[in-house]
């Protein structure tokens, strides 16, 4: 696998647009924070881009299936390049609505290159290698974020916002010449598919490949539980660290968290090597509902910073499998419209769940809304097992009887 140009060339691209993404995100905010007074307006404008980007989901989900990923990618990242050149507008202009249109821009790209990446991968390494690489992927995403918030941080004292975003931009456009690079060999569609597929109903399609997978179908929902605690994670960081009166174990949180990932995401291959998937997704799921109750304790800083090691590794080791899952089970001529169905699927529940995570954190507190949290992951985790256990055990003796 490590021979493999295409691997190198989607490894050092994810890393580099990493890099640039993160370092945007932090712009933004410096820009809302000196040009958006209002809190409710910050998210409506955030909440703008991400909505555009769901809109755009099931059109991005059939063209990925019609056409080359690799064209994609090409377009979608041109697309994202493009939107910056807003976003230095909005800058010099103080205007908020040219940086709206950078948002909206901005996430109508993602709904396309990043499902077509998910795609992608399938197509660039043998299935053997998935898991490997679906860690190793998600490893250089979290070294991206850290590096990336890290180094905006410091860009911000030394230099104007603008070079900030100029930077940004040159990250996008290094992306986009190593997609140029990328081989990917796809079968060549038959034209009666291909008048088929023009003429689908988009994400009605997957709908009864979920149904008749119910290993597909109960993983999309069970990432609903690690999710409860990503999508107001930032939030949980800010509460505790006014719980704690410290400012520095925000920054204690976030290493310990992203150490933990990236351990879980390396070693996921030799623990997939002893148990099932199945295993694994249940088993960190049941970790993470654990993790979230233990921040019962959030007022001591070691049993908090145990929790979110525990939460890193579990996710860590539940995301490649996930990932690993969706990509070997779902058929391939599916890929495009099944990754950008889950990616409107993550979209709307990180809006949820941010949501529900601020109105529980001043209706009842940290503490308590962290139990309740745990509390319905385990529940969820336990249905899911049983379920999962039954339909197992009913399929064994079919199997049994046609061996006959």
């Amino acid at each position: 696998m490590w021979k493999n140009r295409n691997v190198w060339i989607l490894l050092s691209g994810e890393f580099v647009a990493g890099l640039g993404l993160w370092i945007g995100i932090i712009g933004n905010l410096e820009f809302m924070q000196g040009n958006v007074p209002s809190d409710f307006l910050k998210s409506l404008l955030l909440a703008a881009g991400l909505l555009a980007g769901v809109a755009v989901g099931p059109y991005a989900g059939k063209l990925i299936d019609q056409t080359n990923k690799k064209t994609v990618m090409l377009l979608s990242g041109f697309m994202r390049a493009f939107s910056v050149i807003f976003m230095l507008i909005a800058i010099h202009t103080n205007s908020v609505w040219w940086m709206l249109v950078f948002l909206v821009i901005l996430q109508i790209s993602a709904a396309f290159y990043f499902p077509a990446l998910q795609a992608a991968i399938p197509l660039v390494v043998a299935e053997k290698d998935l898991l490997v690489l679906n860690g190793v992927y998600m490893n250089v995403t979290t070294l991206s974020r850290i590096i990336g918030t890290a180094v905006a941080g410091i860009l911000l004292v030394i230099m104007p916002l603008q070079s900030v975003y100029t930077l940004s931009l040159a990250a996008y456009i290094i992306l986009f010449v190593f997609t140029w690079f990328l081989r990917i060999e796809e079968k060549t569609k038959d034209p009666s598919h291909k008048a088929t597929a023009t003429k689908s109903a988009g994400f009605k399609e997957v709908f009864p490949i979920i149904r008749n997978l119910p290993i597909v179908g109960m993983t999309l929902i069970l990432i609903l539980i690690p999710l409860l605690f990503i999508g107001g994670f930032n939030l949980l960081v800010m509460d505790i660290s006014e719980l704690q009166h410290s400012a520095s174990i925000k920054g204690w949180i976030y290493t310990t968290e992203g150490t933990a990932f990236m351990t879980g995401a390396f070693i996921i291959k030799k623990i997939s090597d002893k148990f099932s998937p199945y295993n694994i997704l249940f088993t960190c799921s049941f970790v993470i509902g654990l993790a979230q109750i233990s921040l019962y304790l959030a007022d001591h800083a070691v049993f908090t910073l145990i929790a979110f090691f525990i939460f890193g590794f579990s996710v860590g080791c539940f995301f490649p499998t996930a990932a690993t899952i969706f990509q070997t089970k779902v058929p391939k001529e599916y890929h495009g419209r099944f990754f950008s169905f889950r990616n409107m699927l993550d979209r709307i529940t990180f809006q949820v769940v941010l949501l529900i995570t601020g109105f529980l954190l001043d209706a009842v507190g940290l503490q308590l809304m962290c139990v309740l949290f745990g509390a319905l992951s385990i529940i969820l985790t336990t249905a899911f097992f049983v379920k999962f256990r039954k339909t197992r055990s009913l399929s064994e003796p079919e199997n049994t009887a046609m061996e006959m």
